[in-house]
């Protein structure tokens, strides 16, 4: 592949496949009768019980209106619950309830299948290797962002 070629594929190669992925998990997971978006909720929030609604917006990159009623299907469903925070009532902290925790123990494998058919053909070590670039970029990226951030307060105090 060129490097011209990598200029024009390598953002829309990598958008086709989150859409792609998007898709796939959604259509999975239906069959435990949940979304990839509210499967997302519930492992982040088994990563870090406790965490604030607030906090798990952020993550997620969601406005808190959305999350808000992702979270009230989970609580209607029993796989999630809402606690209020011990100094600040106003707060609501976000625990997996047994139900929820049976789910997310019942699709580890879907996990897996997920993955294993996504890497179909690419042997493990490319794989690791491919994690490894894709986490690089994820930091020039970021990295970026930053630098962008710190050049534009600079603009905003010179001239504004």
């Amino acid at each position: 592949m060129t490097r011209g070629s990598v200029d024009q594929n390598f953002l829309f190669t990598l958008a086709e496949l989150y859409r792609l992925l998007r898709v796939y998990a959604d259509k999975e997971a239906s069959r435990f009768g949940i979304t990839r978006a509210q499967w997302a909720v519930l492992a982040k929030v088994e990563r870090s019980e406790g965490m604030k609604q607030s906090e798990l917006a952020e993550l997620l990159e969601v406005q808190p209106i959305t999350l808000t009623r992702m979270i009230d299907k989970l609580c209607d469903n029993d796989w999630l619950e809402r606690r209020s925070d011990a100094s600040d009532r106003r707060v609501k902290r976000l625990y997996l309830k047994k139900a929820g925790r049976q789910l997310l123990g019942r699709m580890t494998g879907l996990r897996s299948e997920i993955t294993a058919n996504a890497l179909d053909g690419i042997n493990p070590a490319d794989a690791h290797r491919l994690l490894t670039q894709l986490e690089t970029i994820k930091e020039n990226v970021r990295t970026a962002i930053q630098a962008s951030g710190a050049e534009q307060a600079r603009k905003e105090q010179r001239y504004g």
